[in-house]
């Protein structure tokens, strides 16, 4: 635990990227030895910045929803490790928010899993998670990745970002609600139950 509360204070205080981030740094990254599952997402929106609460906005209610799980249940550290590609909020572009920092993972991600000796299920939310964690089975496309993956038995699953703005893919893909969905929380469930034994 003590190893833990240092890592964290050393991301907290991290400076790496503060000159190109336009509202400064605000690392978001949760993490508990007794976490079961694995939130890699993208990074920090405008009122995650904010708020410093992971998944604190449409995005997350989403996210929480596919998994079925109360916001006590996932912001309880002990079952949800929460660690983005980029810890601080990288701004906004003509199409929504810029992409992830590219030097947060490589300098932080291993230190992390290290302290995460439990974890059974990483939850891959997008393209820059994907890239990152899955080189050699990343597909031509994201949706190619989420249909590929067997989420019955691979210890990750890849998923869309649950963005409002990825509306019309959800419409255009319905399998992903009616295949991946139900495994993906069966899996959830099946885990995090047997943590509460």
């Amino acid at each position: 635990m003590l190893k833990k509360l240092a890592l964290l204070k050393e991301i907290h205080n991290c400076a790496l990227c503060q000159d190109n981030l336009p509202l400064g740094p605000r690392p978001v990254v949760r993490i508990h030895p007794k976490a079961r599952i694995l939130i890699v997402g993208q990074a920090p929106g405008i009122r995650v910045h904010e708020s410093g609460i992971p998944w604190n906005d449409q995005s997350g209610k989403r996210l929480r929803e596919w998994l079925l799980m109360s916001d006590e249940e996932f912001y309880n550290e002990e079952n949800v490790a929460i660690v983005p590609m980029g810890f601080c909020y990288p701004g906004t572009g003509k199409s929504g928010d810029l992409p992830p920092m590219k030097i947060c993972a490589p300098t932080w991600h291993e230190r992390i899993l290290e302290r995460l000796p439990n974890i059974q299920l990483i939850l891959l939310v997008g393209n820059y998670a994907q890239n990152y964690y899955l080189p050699e089975w990343k597909k031509k496309s994201l949706t190619e990745t989420v249909k590929a993956f067997d989420a019955e038995s691979s210890k990750f699953i890849p998923l869309p970002h649950p963005s409002p703005r990825n509306r019309r893919w959800f419409q255009q893909n319905p399998w992903f609600e009616d295949k991946v969905l139900p495994v993906l929380q069966y899996r959830m469930a099946m885990i995090l139950g047997s943590a509460h034994e």
